[in-house]
C-alpha cells in the first residue's frame, strides 16, 4: 500500500491542475478579499480570513483526489488494482492518505501569505497546531470525494465534486463568516463540515483547543463519509465485474 501511496503523491503533485485550484487560487483570494479598500489595521479579520482560506484550498485539495480516482476508473487502473491483494479498505485508505499529504501545500501556502504579506502574528505553537488540525481535519473531505470518484463517471465527478465543493465552502462559512448569515442559516451552518472544519484553526488563533462539538460534528462526518467511499468502491468493483 505504500508503494502505492508514493505512486498517487507523485502523479497529484505534477498535476497543473491541483497546482492552479488548490494552491495558486486560495492564495489569491485570500490577498484579494483582506486588501481590497486598504489596510485598516483589522489584524483579526486577516487571520480569521487566512484560516477560512487555507481551509478552502484543503478542501479543493482534498476532493480533487475524487477526481483523479474517477480518471483511473475510465482508463482500467482500478481494475488493475483490484487483482492485487490490497482489501478495498486498503484501497480506500491509501487514497485517502494521498489526498491527506496533498492538502499540506494548500494550507502552508496560504499561511505563508498570511505571516509573510499581510503581518499575521501568532506563536511558533499556534502556526503548527493550526496546520496540524487542518491537516487532519481535512480527511472528511478526502473520503467525501473518493465516494463520488468511485461512483459517478469522470465528467460527473467533477461537476459533483465542484458544486460539493463551492457549496460547502459558502455555507460552512470559508468565504464570509456566518455570523452575516440569517439566523435560520447560521443553525444549518453549524452542523456543516466545513464551519467545523475552519472552527479547528480559528480556536487555534484564539489561544484555545476546538471544543467538543467541533470534535464530535467533524468525527460523525468522517464516519459518514467514510462508509461512502468503501460502499462506493465496492459497487464500482461489483459494477466493473458485471
Amino acid at each position: 500500500m505504500f508503494a502505492y501511496l508514493r505512486l498517487e503523491i507523485r502523479r497529484t503533485l505534477r498535476d497543473p491542475g491541483y497546482v492552479i485550484s488548490a494552491v495558486a487560487m486560495p492564495v489569491l483570494m485570500y490577498l484579494l478579499f483582506t486588501n481590497i479598500g486598504g489596510d485598516d489595521g483589522q489584524g483579526d479579520w486577516k487571520a480569521q480570513s487566512m484560516i477560512g482560506m487555507a481551509a478552502y484550498g484543503a478542501l479543493g485539495a482534498a476532493m480533487n483526489t475524487g477526481t483523479g480516482v474517477a480518471e483511473d476508473k475510465t482508463i482500467g487502473w482500478l481494475r488493475q488494482l483490484r487483482v492485487t491483494p490490497m482489501s478495498s479498505r486498503a484501497v480506500v485508505t491509501g487514497r485517502a492518505l494521498n489526498g491527506s499529504v496533498t492538502v499540506l501545500p494548500s494550507i502552508v501556502t496560504v499561511f505563508a501569505a498570511g505571516g509573510l504579506v499581510n503581518g499575521v502574528r501568532m506563536d511558533a505553537w499556534q502556526w503548527a497546531a493550526a496546520t496540524l488540525l487542518l491537516w487532519l481535519g481535512s480527511l472528511p473531505f478526502t473520503l467525501l470525494g473518493l465516494g463520488n470518484g468511485y461512483r459517478l463517471t469522470a465528467q460527473s465527478t467533477g461537476v459533483v465534486n465542484v458544486a460539493c465543493y463551492l457549496g460547502l465552502a459558502v455555507l460552512g462559512g470559508l468565504w464570509f463568516p456566518i455570523a452575516l448569515f440569517p439566523h435560520w442559516l447560521r443553525a444549518v451552518a453549524d452542523y456543516t463540515p466545513t464551519h467545523r472544519f475552519a472552527e479547528l484553526g480559528v480556536a487555534v488563533t484564539d489561544g484555545g483547543a476546538p471544543g467538543f462539538a467541533t470534535v464530535a460534528v467533524l468525527l460523525c462526518w468522517l464516519l459518514a463519509f467514510g462508509s461512502y467511499a468503501v460502499v462506493s468502491y465496492r459497487r464500482s468493483a461489483r459494477t466493473a465485474a458485471a
